[in-house]
């Protein structure tokens, strides 16, 4: 039967004559693709039991998932209206959180669903006050998808940056459910816009409404078709605003601190970790320095710990301490970062010789320098303040070195800079009230 009904679809393409209705053939061909898609799904979601004997955390992906519809059960009745947001990880969920802030204040009624795809968002968030629902999301699977939605029945799904899941979107568009993504960023070199891309780019057509981040990204859709778009920004600009308006005091940073100067390196590699090690023993310094690591496994601290030739203190040793007398502070716990950036003059952001820039905005918000590795432009946010002046970039030890020389000796430089980060910051504000402001106008939950 398939075959028969790929003869028609060659024949159709190839524009010879076909006795089948064009319609019928392109809903079987759109059958048969969705087919395939969900016996590679399925497969993959089998193969992964291999690996996750030897991978903590693919054993969670798959050991979480299998606790989801009886958590649903358990929670969500006939009468709940819900409300449901996708995140890939933690970084998406944080950007679609002054989103969910918003959706919970202007919808009381509603109960909030909010999804994971990875346990690195899931495992950190799981009890998370900010969402009434957390769970894992159900493979892309076409009756794991059914089951799903039958039970959740949500009024509205909103899917947070680059998730694009097939099955799921047919589905709600069946059910008649508004779709949005929300921070969206795209470029050509994804799937959607290759000439392959025609599966992909089809499930993306399944949103009602996209929502990017950059004009870019705003421009290229609309090349492609898609003027169901806004360009609204990144809501993660309204998300770091709002550090300015909590409690950022910690004890220990004033102990520690004092009147001096402080260098925060935030989420550092060991690359990043190397140029601090090699400007410390260059360079007697009464600049306090504290080190936030990506890498918290008790092998790496040690390590660290080592190759600096300062007088260095954990975080969880400080107790009892006398923390003036250390130059050093190493966090080695997890949550504390973003408060401590208040507290930094110049704040260093690792990633930047290594996997990937983490988050430039949670210092730049506080008004403060920041210094970057030299892998930065597939970061819209780090590219723009580098271009302002807001960001210095280096590339070695030695230009590390001088960076962090000038601004340690030049007090106007540091407020020129942070002055360019803070208004930055602050101009890019607004992403999630033009977002809630649609949803209100267009859909009536």
């Amino acid at each position: 039967m398939l075959v028969k009904y790929a003869r028609k679809i060659t024949k159709l393409r190839n524009g010879e004559q076909c006795n089948y209705p064009k319609k019928r053939i392109l809903a079987t061909n759109e059958a048969l693709v969705y087919f395939i898609y969900n016996i590679a799904i399925s497969t993959t979601w089998y193969l992964l039991r291999i690996p996750a004997f030897f991978n903590a955390k693919l054993r969670l992906f798959i050991k979480g998932r299998h606790g989801v519809f009886s958590y649903l059960d358990k929670h969500i009745t006939q009468q709940d209206k819900i409300i449901w947001i996708h995140a890939a990880s933690l970084g998406e969920f944080e950007q679609g959180l002054p989103v969910i802030q918003k959706l919970r204040s202007a919808y009381p009624g509603h109960k909030i669903l909010v999804t994971f795809f990875s346990p690195s968002g899931y495992e950190v968030k799981k009890n998370s006050e900010e969402a009434h629902l957390i769970t894992y999301l159900p493979m892309d699977i076409s009756h794991k998808v059914d089951r799903f939605l039958e039970k959740v029945r949500p009024v509205l799904a909103i899917f947070v940056k680059y998730e694009v899941w097939p099955n799921y979107l047919r589905s709600l568009q069946k059910m008649k459910v508004p779709v949005l993504m929300i921070s969206g960023r795209f470029n050509s070199g994804q799937v959607f816009f290759k000439w392959y891309g025609s599966f992909m780019r089809n499930a993306l057509g399944k949103f009602t409404h996209l929502f990017v981040q950059d004009s870019s990204s705003f421009e290229l859709l609309q090349k492609s078709g898609f003027s169901n778009t806004t360009l609204s920004g990144d809501t993660r600009f309204d998300r770091v605003s709002e550090i300015l308006e909590r409690n950022n005091n910690l004890n220990f940073m004033e102990r520690f601190k004092g009147t001096s100067l402080c260098l925060v390196l935030g989420s550092s590699w060991p690359e990043d970790e190397a140029l601090l090690g090699h400007y410390l023993q260059q360079r007697p310094t009464s600049l306090k320095v504290v080190i936030a690591p990506h890498d918290m496994k008790e092998g790496h601290l040690q390590k660290l710990r080592e190759s600096i030739p300062s007088k260095v203190i954990f975080y969880s040793d400080i107790e009892d301490e006398d923390l003036s007398e250390y130059q050093v502070l190493i966090l080695d716990t997890i949550g504390l970062l973003t408060k401590v950036y208040s507290y930094a003059d110049i704040a260093y952001v690792g990633g930047g010789f290594a996997t990937g820039l983490h988050n430039t905005l949670e210092p730049a918000v506080f008004g403060i320098p920041v210094v970057v590795g030299p892998q930065y432009d597939g970061f819209n946010e780090a590219r723009d303040l580098v271009s302002l002046g807001g960001i210095s970039v280096v590339d070695s030890a030695e230009s590390f070195t001088q960076t962090i020389d000038q601004l340690v000796k030049h007090p106007s430089k540091r407020e020129k800079m942070g002055k360019i980060n803070a208004q930055y910051v602050e101009d890019q504000k607004g992403a999630s009230i033009k977002i809630i402001r649609y949803i209100q106008e267009h859909m009536s939950l």
